[in-house]
């Protein structure tokens, strides 16, 4: 027989375990040596043996003269010389071994071609081992938050951020069980391997998918509302400075659009239409259970899930605050995989305006101020000789001929290629006691207007322990810095955004002797008052500098299996400064005297919720329920200093104490509380039918004293059909579940005290001495309640053809009422309205989201999602009377927008413009103070579009091939108008400032009169005739090219070579194209310009341009 014996002298007994540690070292030494390919072998060489009362070394040395196998053992181990009848024909040596150790307690292992014989006690001492590995889904997308659990034990982890895991003290004959809801579980065997990457597939739509529903979480399959979910993954997929950005698209029924391209720009998200006319209509947003007032300045590295309560069966449990949907957002925590994580993800983009609006050149522009000299007489009476004329003599901008020195692209010259930076650390440590996360931002953003830019330091740190199986607790904290500069948003004419499309070309930035130029450098043409963009973006400052410190703290007591007690604290603490200086030499701006703003705000909001939560199955029965209540408060400040008349341009804001002409200071100080009791109890029997019902009672400051308290009750139905019998069979569909609910909620967003009546004082000079006044300036209401929006909505989840289309559809109809409006009162009282509840206004529409995996392949993988939102927004009642509401903004004719009953909220107003007049109607234009070339309109006005749309939705790409993964995100909104309000300045009048070419290109003539741009004429000759009229209205209608990315992820062999656990790159480009109409002629017809109001929404003044963007990054986990 041909076997290795490993014999060691006997040793006296106080050192026998140093000795046998160090056999076992040699052993494992030689162990280690040896290859693992023989585990096959052992199992498909067959052997026939016929052994009567033999020795086990016997039977070994018969196995190793009929085959390739060796053994190694400890003769004080093995009992080799007991004996056996053995009986094997055609067995695998893997099946005879079994067979021959039965029950002695004997475990094997193949290392090349020999096997090795050890106790069971022995064998899991020696090949304990460290495991690492990676999950990911089908689509090769990492899976935060998985768990990884040792068969038979206790003992795991979960995978962090990247994915991945690190389990130690693994038995090398161990079995690894792969978990996480939503996808199917996966038992894997370890067979002595330290690496094991594994691909969970989906598990039908996730039936125990856990999703956050407000003051905690219930199963997926449960839930009856209409719940959206937007992971990690997801929202870095774009990289942006806003959260908010990378979940565009993402939900049904959820509309995010940017009102700028500016870093500092905000982002407004809409669910499921307007519901209120003057009180805000942004969702509530609640982060790590607290609500956050300023979301858009969190990290989105720190995102780890968001979920969008869109009915109110989901957002009740939020009352009188969640009207407008409810966003819940949870950030990373501590790792619990026993070890280190380490991250850090980096990008650097680079930014360039994406197109140009349409400007005149110096030659144009020329010829047009030509063409309104010519034409003046036709507007207006003049003497003989004393005709308007021009000269081109000026030798600073023309030369001896008349010919225009300067070509100046303003649009060029303001605007820049823009780069940021992005850097995200991340340190992440824990078990299943307790963890730790340590995360570290810093973002650095530059805008494509010259001087824009906003840099962010974020940190933030959690802390999870449980020290005894009765409590657990936590502590959150996060610190946000940013430092802006932004470009002016005001509507006046001297801000870049608008100067730098009227700024007339013929100007140089600067004149040869270093002096800036102005629209007042010469004084012919009449030019109205402008500054240069480049002067005002170069040395104008608005600095914006903000503070936030957000966290929260919680207490949970596990008082009996399924019933919790929790207690949190959260706090959210703003400062913010603004500091704004315009130089001395900036004109028609701050000369001669320059001026100087600094204003102080400081917000302050803490809530404190305490809520017991019950959650247990019992047989087919299962209960999730909460109870609890709420306390909050916010108070809000500002100081305000306003000053002007520097000597010179040194202190600017920092000694406002040097100008000459001071303000008197400014401060305001307001504060509300509210104090509320809540209650959810959802139920599930069988797994099939379902019901939930949420009630909430909040009693707010803000309301009127009859009305402090309001209630707030919503409940929900759901059918698990694919669990019934009869769909057992069924081949076509793996889960159908069909929802229906309806509730009521709250939007207590208004000012602080519109329930009260209001005073005001100043003083008034009185018999030639101040004395002080004060005066009553609002009426009170003391019955003034909440706008209150009542929800049904009706849907389905469907996933079929073995979980490869997924379909999620809802209708909705939402019916808000006691809308908060001006009721008009008797003159006797000295006033003409008071804030009333007194109109309605409703949505309705449709959410659809379909999710298709079209390939799946081990190498490639394509999924495809289309998310389609349509949406009716109808203005139900306006009071008693239903009368005509005109809100504004305000223009030559009156009120650029209506609010009529049986129409849309932001439903534009104005004339009809009919074409122009010709020549031949001199007589018909006359009679209406017309001439031939002007615009024809309607005698009335009437609404003349819409600013809200019909439909809006994101068509998403995502492929796999092997290592690469590639993503493509259109975007699209339909039935849609905008107003170019421009158009007022840019092509309705000429002579004041540069324009539109179309005035040149497309304007009215003798031999054109067929033409809806009207004849050149100078504005300052009596030549202006600006109305708003549909033909400053065009379809505003879009597709998107919004991301394409591509990355790459490196083997992690190949990365560990160098340290890494993980690595991917990748670069995208942002705002690749949009398709419009080509009557539109702004930057982009997404952003809005006139503040995003729900009544002025898509009526564009001059936009600041968003541009296409290229980035490239890189993921790393150490």
């Amino acid at each position: 027989m041909k076997k290795i014996e490993l014999t060691f002298p006997d040793v006296r007994r106080g050192k026998q375990n140093l000795f046998l540690k160090m056999k076992l070292t040699l052993l494992t030494l030689l162990v280690c040596i040896m290859q693992v390919s023989a585990s096959v072998y052992s199992q498909t060489t067959k052997l026939t043996l016929n052994l009567q009362d033999k020795k086990i070394s016997d039977v070994l040395m018969e196995i190793e003269e009929t085959s390739d196998f060796r053994f190694f053992y400890q003769r004080e181990q093995v009992d080799v010389d007991r004996k056996v009848n053995l009986k094997a024909n055609n067995k695998s040596v893997d099946e005879i071994l079994k067979t021959l150790f039965a029950d002695q307690g004997i475990s094997f292992r193949v290392m090349d071609d020999n096997l090795i014989l050890l106790t069971a006690s022995d064998f899991q001492s020696q090949q304990e081992q460290t495991v690492r590995g990676k999950i990911s889904n089908s689509r090769g997308e990492s899976i935060p938050g998985a768990t990884v659990i040792i068969k038979g034990t206790s003992k795991g982890g979960i995978t962090d951020s990247n994915g991945e895991y690190i389990l130690a003290n693994v038995p090398g004959d161990g079995v690894l069980v792969f978990s996480f809801v939503g996808m199917k579980t996966q038992e894997v065997e370890v067979n002595g391997r330290s690496s094991i990457d594994v691909t969970l597939s989906e598990d039908v739509i996730g039936l125990e998918e856990v999703v956050a529903v407000g003051y905690g979480t219930q199963r997926k399959s449960d839930v009856t509302g209409s719940v959206g979910v937007v992971d990690a993954s997801d929202i870095l997929e774009r990289p942006a400075f806003n959260a908010l950005q990378g979940m565009k698209g993402k939900v049904a029924g959820v509309n995010i659009f940017s009102n700028s391209g500016s870093p500092t720009g905000s982002t407004r998200v809409i669910i499921r239409g307007v519901n209120s006319i003057t009180t805000s209509t942004n969702p509530l947003y609640v982060v790590d259970g607290v609500v956050m007032e300023d979301f858009h300045l969190v990290n989105p590295n720190d995102i780890e899930r968001i979920e969008v309560l869109k009915d109110a069966s989901s957002a009740a449990i939020y009352g009188a605050r969640g009207a407008n949907g409810v966003i819940l957002v949870t950030t990373k925590r501590g790792a619990k995989t026993g070890e280190v994580v380490v991250g850090y993800d980096g990008y650097v983009s680079v930014g360039k305006i994406r197109k140009k609006m349409d400007v005149m050149n110096s030659e144009e522009w020329l010829e047009v101020i030509k063409r309104g000299y010519e034409n003046a007489p036709k507007y207006r009476d003049y003497d003989p000789g004393e005709e308007p004329t021009i000269d081109f003599t000026d030798p600073r901008l023309f030369d001896s001929n008349g010919n225009p020195l300067y070509d100046t692209d303003w649009q060029e010259e303001a605007t820049r290629t823009a780069v940021s930076h992005n850097h995200q650390l991340s340190i992440q440590q824990g078990n299943e006691k307790s963890s730790v996360g340590a995360f570290l931002n810093y973002t650095e953003t530059e805008g494509v207007m010259l001087n824009s830019w906003m840099k962010r330091v974020n940190a933030k740190i959690a802390y999870d322990a449980k020290p005894t199986e009765w409590m657990d607790f936590g502590i959150n904290m996060l610190i946000n810095k940013t430092w802006e500069n932004e470009v002016e948003e005001g509507g006046g004419h001297q801000m870049p955004r608008r100067s730098m499309i009227e700024m007339v070309p013929i100007m140089p930035v600067k004149f040869p002797d270093g002096s800036w130029s102005s629209s007042s450098s010469t004084t012919n043409f009449g030019l109205e008052g402008m500054a240069n963009p480049v002067h005002v973006l170069t040395t104008q400052e608005r600095l914006r500098n903000r503070t936030q410190f957000f966290g929260n703290a919680f207490l949970n007591f596990h008082i009996l299996p399924g019933l919790d007690l929790k207690t949190q604290i959260g706090l959210d603490n703003h400062f913010r400064q603004n500091k704004e200086y315009s130089p001395k030499d900036l004109l028609n701006i701050s000369y001669p005297n320059a001026w100087a703003n600094v204003n102080d705000y400081e917000t302050l909001y803490w809530q404190e919720e305490t809520y017991l939560s019950y959650n247990k199955s019992i047989n087919d029965h299962r209960i999730n329920s909460v109870l609890g209540m709420s306390w909050q408060e916010r108070v809000y400040r500002q100081n305000t200093i306003n000053v002007s008349g520097f000597s010179d341009d040194f202190f600017k804001y920092n000694n406002v104490g040097a100008a000459s002409n001071p303000s008197a200071p400014g401060s305001y100080y307001e504060r509300w509380a509210m104090n509320s009791y809540f209650f959810r109890f959802g139920y599930s029997y069988k797994d099939k039918y379902l019901a939930t019902i949420t009630a909430r009672a909040d009693g707010s400051s803000r309301f009127g004293e009859n009305n402090k308290y309001g209630y707030f009750p919503s409940g929900g139905l759901g059918w698990v059909v694919s669990n019934e019998d009869f769909m057992s069979n069924s081949s076509l569909i793996d889960y159908l579940k069909l929802r229906a609910s309806y509730g009521i909620t709250g939007n207590t967003e208004l000012s602080t005290y519109r329930s009260l009546a209001t005073i005001s004082g100043g003083t008034v000079l009185l018999n030639g001495a101040r004395e002080n006044y004060s005066v009553v300036t609002r009426l009170p209401n003391p019955d003034l309640e909440w706008e209150k929006t009542s929800q049904f909505d009706i849907g389905f989840n469907l996933t079929m053809l073995d979980q490869r289309v997924s379909l999620e559809m809802d209708y909705y109809y939402k019916l808000t009422t006691d809308l908060l409006l001006g009721r008009p009162v008797p003159h006797s009282t000295g006033f003409t309205s008071v804030t009333d509840n007194i109109g309605s206004v409703s949505n309705q529409g449709i959410d659809f989201l379909l999710t298709t995996q079209n390939v799946t392949t081990s190498d490639f993988n394509w999924e495809s999602t289309l998310n389609l939102n349509y949406n009716k927004n109808q203005i139900e009642e306006l009071g008693e009377n239903d009368e005509d509401i005109f809100p504004g903004p305000w223009w030559v004719s009156g009120s650029q927008t209506i609010l009529r009953v049986g129409e849309s909220l932001s439903s534009f107003y104005g004339y009809r413009r009919l074409g122009t007049w010709g020549t031949d109607e001199a007589a018909e234009a006359a009679a209406v103070g017309a001439v031939p070339g002007v615009a024809k309109r309607t005698a009335e006005r009437e609404i003349i579009g819409k600013g809200l749309p019909d439909l809006t939705g994101s068509f998403i790409n995502r492929f796999n091939y092997k290592n690469f993964d590639l993503m493509v995100d259109l975007q699209f909104t339909l039935g849609i108008e905008i107003m170019q309000q421009f158009f007022h300045s840019t092509e309705d009048r000429t002579g004041y400032a540069n324009g539109l070419s179309t005035i040149l290109y497309d304007g009215w003539t003798e031999s054109n009169q067929n033409t809806m741009v009207q004849q050149i004429r100078n504005a300052p000759l009596n030549g202006q005739n600006s109305e708003v009229d549909d033909h400053w209205v065009v379809d505003g209608s879009y597709l998107r090219g919004n991301l394409i990315s591509l990355g790459y992820t490196f083997d992690p062999g190949f990365v560990s070579r160098v340290g890494l656990k993980s690595c991917r790159v990748f670069t995208s480009v942002d705002n690749l194209f949009v398709l419009h109409s080509d009557d539109f002629k702004g930057y982009d017809p997404e952003a809005t310009s006139w503040g995003g109001d729900q009544w002025g929404q898509n009526i564009f003044f001059f936009q600041y341009p968003k541009p296409t963007t290229v980035t490239f990054g890189v993921n790393v986990k150490f």
